[in-house]
């Protein structure tokens, strides 16, 4: 190994979101040697752009409880959620929260100093505790601040591109400083994953330039087990317009704060889509019937409805939403307390990922651990806004706590094998040395019309099956991008490495789209336009078997009869919408 840099961990982490540094946190209090490595600088993950808040039954202003935030999850989710991850993460949210602002974080108040909450989607109950439209942003502070105040290890600007395998465990991890190009090895008794989302394989989305899907691609070829990949959510309020910042995300908290939806005809059209819940339906359901709005010509001008909140008092938009009053005023020229929005959907957030256990978010690659975004399970089919705040503080402690755990019965280091490392090294290299007229930006645009084009809101065989064979002919001519210049701060290096997560990962979704023969939550499939019994107990699940995509359904554990309950009258009712 004395070719390159190596650093020695417990517990590695690759990723600085809200779950990566609850992770970090939980490793280190149980005296884990621990690091984060991350693409970007601390405090610029994409947790950041989590603007309504986090879903905690508090019950500050209402007769709140785990047991409805549970249903409220799995009817979400359209009950192929993991129930054993759900029932954790109703149950522990609200102590995680209350863990945050022991830790400096400050939430709006209610008159009497309760933490205030809102309405969002698909909740029963005034559920998210929030500050303004700026939760994220206020959830990492706290948590950097944390993990910087206990001595943590952090490398920024750091992009791993190969996970290390000692004999079927991981034993670490291999990347360079993407400032100077420089390698280094990491050999790690542990892994944890929390790189986040793979918005960028579509043009329109809320996702950061670094959610290009790397974790997803790390774990496949590592050999761990995939599911749900066929569940993508496509937000319903992205902006779209102007072009420069079409699909830039508009909270849900603008219709939890009583944002109306209309067409141009000015009818408000949820009461045809969800005339009981209206703008607060799920966001599968609010997304399609945008969509059916402009593909029956009751679109704005720019191909969007409209979303409308000037209706309320000035000062009070401006207080709540004080976020998205400064990004329309500064995009788009528009006064939101005196205009309407702009609005359709835009691709968000992944709502499968790395198939883990519930109790210790460990995948079924020993020592490799998965949490955030990248981890399968508590969302099912649909996530419900706010849940995925919670669910980073949830499972991060779990996973940090487990990762540490598991490297105390380690004796010694992994071995890592210096001829792998020096493989894909010679493979990072290859780009430099292919001669070519292809750069990697028209890969990526190419990528991105084809997922588009058939792998967006609504998809069928056909369209699936013709994506498949695009994407085997632009693999094929991705082998031979070519790039000039060095290694510091190439940013079309960066993009080239990436394709390589990116371009598999498509194939992993449009093939698990094919699987599923319904349609369900996120996935809509025009020809099976309806959800089927016998789907609702089985997960896809897709695993790289030497070097071959492997596809199966394995049926999801039975619930316990006590849980059960808890939906059992809704999860009917839906079902026999169904029929």
């Amino acid at each position: 190994m004395s070719k390159y840099k190596t650093h020695e961990y417990d517990v590695l982490i690759i990723g600085s979101g809200g779950a990566g540094l609850r992770a970090a946190i939980a490793a280190k209090e149980k005296g884990a040697k621990t690091a984060i490595v991350c693409k970007c600088l601390l405090g610029k993950a994409h947790t950041v752009m989590a603007e309504g808040g986090i879903a905690a039954a508090m019950g500050s202003l209402d007769p709140d409880n785990w047991q409805t935030h549970f249903q409220n999850t799995m009817f979400g989710g359209k009950y192929v959620n993991d129930w054993r991850m759900t029932e954790i993460h109703s149950k522990e949210s609200p102590d995680r929260v209350r863990e945050l602002e022991q830790w400096g974080a400050v939430f709006d108040r209610t008159k009497d100093g309760k933490m205030l909450q809102r309405s969002f989607g698909g909740h029963t109950y005034r559920r998210l505790v929030h500050v303004g439209d700026r939760t994220g942003h206020e959830m990492i502070r706290a948590l950097q601040d944390k993990v910087v105040s206990m001595g943590i290890d952090i490398y920024m600007e750091f992009m791993i591109s190969h996970l290390l395998l000692d004999d079927g465990r991981i034993a670490g991890a291999f990347g360079f400083f993407k400032d100077t190009g420089k390698f280094v090895v990491f050999n790690s008794k542990s892994v944890i994953l929390a790189t986040g989302g793979m918005g960028k394989i579509w043009r329109i989305t809320t996702n950061s330039w670094d959610n290009t899907a790397d974790g997803i691609s790390l774990a496949y070829f590592a050999g761990a087990e995939l599911k749900d990949m066929e569940f993508v959510q496509f937000h319903p309020t992205g902006m779209v317009w102007p072009l420069g910042v079409k699909g830039l995300l508009v909270t849900e908290a603008v219709r939890g704060d009583g944002g109306l939806l209309t067409n141009n005809k000015g009818e408000r059209f949820m009461e045809k889509y969800d005339p009981k819940l209206m703008e607060l339906s799920t966001r599968d359901l609010v997304a399609r019937a945008i969509n059916q709005e402009v593909r029956e010509g009751r679109g704005t001008e720019h191909g969007g409805v409209y979303l409308n909140i000037s209706h309320k008092p000035s000062a009070y938009v401006k207080k709540k939403l004080p976020s998205m009053y400064d990004q329309f005023l500064e995009f788009a020229d528009l006064d939101i307390t005196k205009q309407p929005m702009e609005v359709g959907p835009t691709c968000h957030y992944m709502m499968g990922g790395v198939s883990v256990d519930p109790q210790t978010q460990m995948s079924t690659t020993d020592g490799l651990f998965a949490i955030g975004e990248i981890a399968a399970g508590l969302h099912g089919a649909n996530r419900l806004g706010g849940n995925s705040l919670s669910d980073l503080i949830v499972f991060g402690r779990r996973a940090g706590s487990a990762a540490a755990d598991y490297a105390k019965g380690m004796k010694s280091l992994p071995i890592i094998d210096q001829k792998e490392i020096d493989e894909h090294k010679d493979w990072l290299f290859s780009f430099f040395e292919t001669k070519s007229d292809c750069p990697p930006s028209l890969v990526h645009t190419k990528l991105q019309d084809i997922m588009e084009r058939d792998v967006g809101l609504i998809r069928d065989d056909e369209g699936l099956k013709k994506v498949l064979s695009d994407l085997d002919s632009l693999s094929q001519q991705y082998k031979n991008t070519y790039l000039e210049g060095n290694l510091q701060y190439n940013f079309g290096w960066h993009i080239a490495i990436s394709l390589k997560f990116m371009l598999i990962t498509a194939k992993i979704v449009s093939r698990a789209s094919l699987e599923r023969k319904e349609s369900r939550g996120a996935l809509y499939r025009k020809d099976f336009p309806k959800a089927e019994e016998e789907w609702g107990g089985k997960s896809v699940v897709i695993k790289n078997k030497d070097g071959n995509m492997s596809v199966s359904t394995v049926p999801i554990q039975p619930m316990p009869s006590n849980l059960e309950d808890y939906i059992k009258k809704e999860k009917e009712e839906w079902l026999n919408k169904q029929k």
